[in-house]
């Protein structure tokens, strides 16, 4: 029962620090040979992953409600994720990771 309680708690918690200070993912694009292009779309609010592995596929993403992305100014390929909800901004970093998920091939080689 304690436990119940304890993890709403923590999700007002959650919800108080985003609503005042936001969350903030940033992720990186890691690649040996062929570079990875990433055009973002919808005014922020989806990413088009191109040449991912040399493929031909285009990989769209759309990021969940109340998440934007914006590409790093500072930092070359990278991409930072913001919004209010922990969960949200979360789940569409993890939604951009599980598109890039390479399969079938040994990544000590093959990225």
């Amino acid at each position: 029962m304690t436990a119940a309680i304890r993890t709403a708690l923590s999700h007002v918690s959650n919800l108080i620090n985003g609503v005042t200070k936001g969350y903030r993912y940033m992720m990186r694009f890691v690649y040996a040979h062929f570079p990875i292009n990433a055009s973002i779309t919808n005014s922020g609010t989806a990413i088009e992953i191109r040449n991912f592995l040399g493929e031909k596929k285009v990989r769209k993403v759309d990021m969940l409600e109340g998440v934007s992305i914006v590409r790093s100014e500072k930092v070359k390929d990278e991409l930072i994720l913001d919004g209010n909800d922990i969960e949200l901004v979360s789940r569409s970093a993890a939604l951009i990771n599980q598109k890039c998920h390479v399969k079938n091939k040994d990544i000590r080689k093959f990225l």
